[in-house]
């Protein structure tokens, strides 16, 4: 027999049921069912977790892969053994609370005086960007709570003294990195957003994502594989690396685009440009209206690009070594062989702006620095003495780490573990936010160019992998001069080279204090410019989009703050300044180039194979769809270089023999051609 009085059995009041409305009884018969979803859903997923987990995965990281426990007892016991310093914090954290108490007091009676708040966000911070952190008292109260602990604990780590600055740099990052993740944005009851769409879904939201959490665990095969856009939302060479070119040259480590002049004259040196192979080249031709390969050519300059291999296994061994020699200096023997010209622009783009560095100097040693007439780099490091937070992950127990896992992955590292790296540099905008989106609001990410690009990562080889970190980050034998390569200990105060360094004020990946770095250590002539914004958007801002500005100085003085205060602003683009200075060192003009006019007859459509090969997590060697192509010229002539002969291929054939298809698979390894220049 129902009990309609509102008492329950001992006779205490309970829920009177009968004064709810049928559609409110109906709305919380629907809110506990997709809360009781979510509970099984919850349930299954802390199962398959747990089982992955006691079954001692390889591929998952360690519990601390970042050894960071021995740290983290060095600063804390420093820190209670300062006595002075925990005081102040105490101190100083009291007042803040009692600040927040008296203010937040005032507002729930309503006070009309004025009140201040105890403690802000920092600026850019977008977490709080719902009006409820601000209008309501009780969200405010929670938000400004949390800040103040955030400031006690990062203040303590930051003020502490007697520890090395690399222990506390280290301990900071951490110690940030926990407390953006106790963030009251990431959980479900303190967060307004969220408590606002459970209610006007009815807990819809909650099944959902928890649904689109069990998704990601299953993408990265038991390893969360965070969705930051929708992955089918573009395509490659239909909506984004659609400059037209041909693929001239290849080998096992690269395609080499040459890109269809847009001009009726071209400048008579080609323009050579080595994108990081850890992306896809297509940051530079992401859409038609940011495109710098598009820019490039309309500018005047026949531009040659490497398109690097996404590789496989059967790659595992390849080395720096032969990135630089297969890579770059066998698209100078292909790109003389295209258009005649012995030497060449070049440019490097991040990691490959280390190897362009290491190969002028390499080339320099030889005798033959002619072959790069000048250099340019984008956010690139030659010098990681400030080399900024991924110097946290660079240590003996982290490296092993890192072996460990690429190991597991059959000598390469999947491009899923260098994304989670670099995202760990910003959770708050690359880790949480997606979190709260996707698993809280239940919501889909959306289509977003930039982060398409973003999580289209590519595998990179143990061999060339560990042999960078060793010797550029964690011991810098460049910039020292210790580094021994191919017979030659490199001396970049030897490079005569003229040269254009490219820094980013906001960049998180290569700061400009460590790029500036650089700029000092060349023999040759320097022009250093620093652009607004950070590691992709200072990089790639079209002068279209009027965004931004940028600073240069003639002087080049010991410090980067010396520097800036004698460097001037100018709004906008970088890219002007840069291609007057490009344009002086590229000779005359002459008619323009189209691709297979040389002895190189095209292979392919651009914007080639490489870029096709797709490494999501259960996806190892899958494709994306390729844009249709006209059908490739009916011979290939190859570079009379060593170099060149590896890529002796019929145009319009796969290494099977079969015709070219839209659809393409991972190549099966070659003979790697000899160390030519």
């Amino acid at each position: 027999m129902s009990d309609t009085t509102g008492k329950g059995s001992t006779g205490t009041t309970g829920a009177d049921w009968s004064r709810l409305s049928e559609k409110e009884l109906e709305t919380l018969d629907t809110l506990s069912r997709n809360l009781m979803q979510a509970s099984l859903k919850s349930q299954q997923l802390m199962s398959d977790v747990m089982r992955k987990a006691l079954d001692g995965d390889p591929v998952l990281p360690n519990a601390d892969p970042f050894h960071s426990a021995p740290e983290f007892q060095e600063v804390w016991q420093k820190i209670v053994g300062q006595p002075d310093l925990m005081m102040r914090a105490q101190a100083d954290l009291m007042k803040g609370y009692i600040d927040l108490w008296s203010n937040t007091s005032k507002r729930m009676m309503r006070d009309d005086g004025p009140v201040s708040s105890a403690i802000e966000p920092e600026a850019g911070d977008k977490r709080w960007r719902s009006s409820e952190w601000t209008e309501n008292p009780v969200f405010d109260a929670i938000k400004q709570s949390y800040l103040l602990n955030q400031h006690f604990l990062m203040g303590l780590v930051g003020s502490v003294d007697g520890v090395d600055e690399r222990t506390k740099r280290k301990v900071e990052f951490l110690t940030r990195m926990m407390t953006d993740a106790l963030s009251p944005t990431n959980f479900a009851l303190t967060n307004p957003d969220v408590i606002r769409e459970t209610v006007e879904s009815q807990g819809v939201n909650l099944t959902r994502g928890l649904q689109n959490l069990l998704d990601d665990l299953s993408s990265g095969s038991g390893r969360l594989a965070l969705k930051q856009t929708d992955m089918e939302g573009f395509q490659v060479g239909r909506d984004m690396a659609t400059a037209p070119g041909e693929v001239v040259f290849e080998n096992d480590l690269m395609e080499l685009i040459q890109y269809a002049p847009t001009t009726e004259t071209v400048k008579q040196r080609p323009l050579l440009i080595a994108p990081p192979w850890i992306n896809k080249f297509y940051i530079m031709d992401l859409r038609e209206k940011n495109s710098m390969i598009r820019w490039l050519t309309a500018q005047g300059f026949t531009v040659f690009l490497i398109s690097w291999v996404n590789p496989g296994p059967e790659l595992k061994d390849k080395t720096f070594n032969d990135y630089m020699h297969e890579g770059l200096f066998a698209a100078l023997h292909a790109i003389e062989a295209a258009t005649g010209e012995t030497s060449v622009n070049a440019v490097g783009y991040c990691v490959a702006g280390t190897m362009l560095s290491t190969a002028l100097a390499w080339l320099e040693a030889e005798g033959r620095s002619d072959r790069i007439a000048s250099a340019t780099f984008f956010a690139a490091q030659s010098d990681f003495e400030k080399a900024g937070d991924l110097l946290i992950f660079i240590d003996d127990v982290w490296m092993k780490e890192i072996e460990r896992i690429m190991d597991s992955q059959g000598g390469v590292l999947d491009g899923r573990s260098m994304a989670d790296t670099f995202n760990l540099l910003r959770t708050n905008d690359l880790v949480w936010s997606f979190v709260v989106n996707n698993y809280l609001l239940g919501r889909q990410p959306q289509a977003f160019d930039l982060l398409f690009w973003n999580a289209d990562q590519t595998r990179m080889p143990k061999a060339l992998h560990l042999w960078y970190l060793d010797n550029f980050y964690k011991n810098n034998r460049l910039a020292r001069g210790e580094l021994e390569l191919g017979g030659h200990r490199l001396d970049l105060g030897a490079v005569k080279t003229p040269v254009y360094i490219q820094a980013s004020k906001e960049d998180h990946i290569a700061p400009y204090p460590s790029v500036y770095r650089a700029a000092r250590l060349y023999g040759g002539p320097v022009r250093f410019v620093m652009a607004g914004s950070g590691h992709i958007a200072g990089v790639i801002n079209h002068p279209d989009a009027k965004k931004y500005q940028y600073w240069t100085n003639d002087e080049l003085p010991e410090t980067v703050e010396a520097w800036i205060e004698g460097a001037s602003e100018t709004p906008g683009s970088w890219w002007g300044n840069w291609r007057d200075w490009l344009a002086e060192r590229s000779g005359d003009d002459i008619p323009a180039r189209q691709p297979g006019d040389g002895k190189l007859k095209p292979l392919r459509k651009a914007p080639g194979r490489n870029v096709l090969v797709r490494s999501d997590a259960g996806k190892a060697g899958a494709t994306q769809e390729a844009a249709p192509s006209a059908p490739a010229s009916p011979k290939s002539t190859s570079t009379k270089s060593a170099s060149a002969k590896s890529a002796k291929t019929k145009a319009g054939k796969t290494k099977s023999g079969k015709p070219a298809s839209g659809k393409t698979t991972p190549r099966k390894p070659r003979k790697s051609p000899q160390k030519t220049t």
